[in-house]
């Protein structure tokens, strides 16, 4: 994957979770965007997006990590 490639599902990402602040709570924002990419990403996304959290945590929001744990807690369960 080149770096532009997950430079755009971070920036996916990001702009999922902005989205849907509206929840108020951390929790309730990260389990409506981990469903989001849980139902509408490629698996090859979720893929991508899990290994780079898991690789570089820091180069993503805390959100952004909260919301990666939950999807690949997902990912876990239904495989």
């Amino acid at each position: 994957m080149s770096e532009q490639q997950l430079n755009n599902l971070i920036k996916m990402l990001d702009q999922i979770i902005a989205n849907n602040l509206h929840h108020g709570d951390d929790d309730k924002v990260t389990d409506v965007a981990a469903d989001h990419l849980q139902k509408f990403w490629a698996r090859s996304m979720k893929r991508q997006v899990i290994e780079y959290a898991n690789q570089n945590p820091r180069g993503l929001s805390e959100l952004s990590r909260q919301t990666v744990k939950k999807l690949a807690g997902n990912a876990k369960s239904t495989a």
